[in-house]
């Protein structure tokens, strides 16, 4: 079943800002990850999702519903973290969740309590003095404590610590295993790497390549640092692989190689003395920047 259906949308703010011909289709319990530069159309086309934005060509359904004309009965079964967080200063943060619950017919705010101690949030503090990662992850309680079956995340660990992004990771992980379909932009790979089904790549407006996460992770180079127990070792690795990046003074050489090169890698590596090996991560910014 297609949760979301996106077809040819296009809304054009003028040099070359918004989206242009877009069609995505994700379905049910899929994990989509809309992946490009700030001003590509990330948060245009999630705005248009949210039935915030009128199409000026193309339509945008979920749920088999139009997103524009029919946003009341979507936003039932949605939960949105905006890109650009902006909770009302004069409330506390249990406050205003009790506010939303209140605004969704929730009855049961069983779900928000445990998500507050899961993500070690002090509710009764007022959101004026909270910092923008507190902020952020009182957002992230809003879009989830419902337990919606779809969540939109635009940049959802944008000010959380590494040690809250993983509970954001594995939070996703498990609303995803309940049956939640998900779509987020996001720019950390980890974050990507554990949840993602799919990754589209928007540049300027234009959705220019969508690929399963796995071909990502297997068809693109990785890096590594290798280093020997003597220099000797580094005249070999020249002539097998005179394009590597070497640091003589510290026998270490960087290599980059495919998946389908990684036997011929270890062979070399195996005539050698290695003290250690390390992959060298890539963003997805890296990958992304490969297609521009």
């Amino acid at each position: 079943m297609d949760v979301i259906k996106i077809s040819h949308l296009t809304k054009d703010y003028g040099d070359n800002k918004g989206v242009f011909d877009v069609s995505v289709t994700i379905k049910q319990g899929e994990v989509y990850v809309y992946l490009g530069p700030n001003g590509a159309g990330k948060s245009t086309t999630m705005r248009h999702l949210m039935g915030f934005s009128k199409p000026q060509k193309g339509t945008v359904t979920i749920f088999g519903m139009d997103a524009w004309t029919q946003q009341k009965e979507i936003q039932k079964r949605v939960g949105y973290l905006p890109g650009e967080i902006a909770l009302p200063n004069d409330m506390t943060g249990l406050s205003y969740l009790k506010m939303i619950a209140k605004m969704r017919g929730m009855k049961d705010f069983s779900y928000a309590t445990e998500l507050l101690d899961y993500f070690e949030i002090n509710p009764k503090a007022g959101i004026k003095r909270m910092s923008k990662g507190m902020k952020q992850k009182i957002a992230i309680v809003a879009a989830f404590m419902h337990k919606p079956d779809l969540l939109l995340l635009d940049e959802p660990t944008s000010g959380l610590d590494p040690l809250m992004q993983k509970k954001f990771i594995d939070l996703v992980e498990r609303a995803n295993k309940a049956g939640a379909t998900v779509i987020m932009s996001s720019h950390i790979f980890e974050e990507v790497d554990k949840t993602c089904d799919r990754i589209g790549m928007i540049r300027q407006g234009k959705l220019i390549k969508e690929l399963p996460v796995d071909e990502l992770r297997h068809a693109q180079t990785k890096t590594f640092k290798v280093e020997f127990a003597s220099a000797e070792a580094l005249v070999g690795m020249k002539k097998a692989f005179p394009n590597a990046t070497y640091r003589d003074s510290q026998n270490q050489v960087i290599l980059d190689f495919k998946d389908s090169e990684t036997n011929h890698v270890l062979a070399e590596l195996s005539k050698y003395d290695v003290h250690f090996i390390s992959e060298e991560k890539h963003t997805l910014e890296d990958y992304f920047m490969q297609f521009y």
